[in-house]
Formats: structure tokens, C-alpha cells, sequence
């Protein structure tokens, strides 16, 4: 069974108003509305909302899904997640990767589970601090290992791009819960074997 698409519904409820209000800035901006490159530009920019805030459709709770029971106890890693997302100050992208680690205590999660649930918490206006801390918080609440561990890294366009403009800068953010808050060694290794 195909992995589901999640696209943004209340952006296809409000087309024709997000279009007349994209077609509004292009004017304001000082662009003619009316030349040929921009015809097209409200219902692309629309159609891309569908799909890039499309987080807001998904149940980012019910993306693990079915969890297995295993008897492994042991340190899982998925790392190298790629992800874009838009920052909800400016509305500008970030994008990066991001690696997660727990260490099970029963039930384990299909491993493509966690590229679901990265789309789905990356896809909405966010802050990099807050994806990581809610990825963080639905492996630990929905799994309940013994500990999960994520890192992220991201390049952040109005970083880059608009205000100190310094291409190349990476953000990079931790959460850690349950064991690896206490245990040095396990924390240690997670971030060792990310770094391969």
C-alpha cells in the first residue's frame, strides 16, 4: 500500500482568495501582474501551499502507526532525514537534516515511519527549536522508549539571504529524553554514529 499523500485542503477550499491575495503582492511589490512570467504565478504559488503546508492535514500522532513488539534494546538510528520547512517569521524556507535515535523497550516503528513523521511535523509555518522538540516528544509519547535523541540541522534562508546574510551558517538543535538525559555513554554514541 503506497504511502499517503497529504495535501493541504483548506488551501484548495480558499483557491480563488489565496490567488487574488498572491496576485495582490506581486502588485504591491511593484510587479505588472499582467506579463506573461506572472499569469500563471498565483495558482502555482497555491498549488504549492497545498503541498508544502500540508503538515496541518496529518495526525502526527497516528503517523507511527502500528508499533511492533520486539525484544530489541538496543540503539535504532534513522539518520540524514532531509526536510524542508518554512520559517514563521518571514515565511522563508530552512531545510537540512535531521537524525533520530531511540533505544526501544518493546515496540518498534517501521523505519520509514520517521521520514513520514518528519514531513508531516516539517510541513507547516515552524521554528526549528519547535520540530525538534515535537519529533522528540511523539517517539517518546507514542513509542515510550527508554530514550530518543533527535538532531537537527538546518540552513535557514532568512539567515542567508535577508538580514545578517551569511550563506553557509547551519542551526543546529538537540532534544533528548528519558535515558539519554542521564546516560553520558549513550548519548555519546548516538552522536558519534551521526556523524559517519
Amino acid at each position: 500500500m503506497p504511502a499517503k499523500e497529504y495535501r493541504n485542503s483548506k488551501v484548495a477550499d480558499h483557491r480563488e482568495e489565496i490567488e487574488h491575495h498572491v496576485r495582490e503582492i506581486l502588485r504591491l511589490i511593484g510587479e505588472n501582474v499582467d506579463r506573461e512570467g506572472l499569469l500563471d504565478t498565483p495558482a502555482r504559488v497555491t498549488r504549492m501551499y497545498e503541498e508544502i503546508f500540508a503538515g496541518y492535514e496529518a495526525d502526527v500522532k497516528d503517523i507511527l502507526g502500528v508499533a511492533f513488539d520486539e525484544k530489541h534494546e538496543e540503539l535504532v538510528i534513522v539518520k540524514d532525514i532531509v526536510y524542508y520547512s518554512q520559517c514563521e517569521h518571514h515565511m522563508a524556507p530552512f531545510f537540512g537534516k535531521i537524525h533520530i535515535g531511540y533505544i526501544p523497550s518493546g515496540k518498534i516503528a517501521g523505519l520509514s515511519k520517521f521520514a513520514r513523521l518528519v514531513e508531516a511535523v516539517t510541513r507547516r509555518l515552524q521554528v526549528q527549536e519547535r520540530i525538534t522538540s515535537e519529533i522528540a516528544d511523539i517517539i517518546d509519547g507514542e513509542l515510550e522508549p527508554h530514550g530518543c535523541m533527535v538532531v537537527v540541522e538546518g540552513e535557514h534562508l532568512c539567515m542567508c539571504a535577508r538580514g545578517v546574510k551569511k550563506p553557509g551558517s547551519k542551526t543546529v538543535t538537540s532534544a533528548v529524553r528519558g535515558l539519554f538525559r542521564t546516560d553520558s555513554a549513550s548519548r555519546a554514541e548516538f552522536l558519534s554514529l551521526i556523524r559517519v
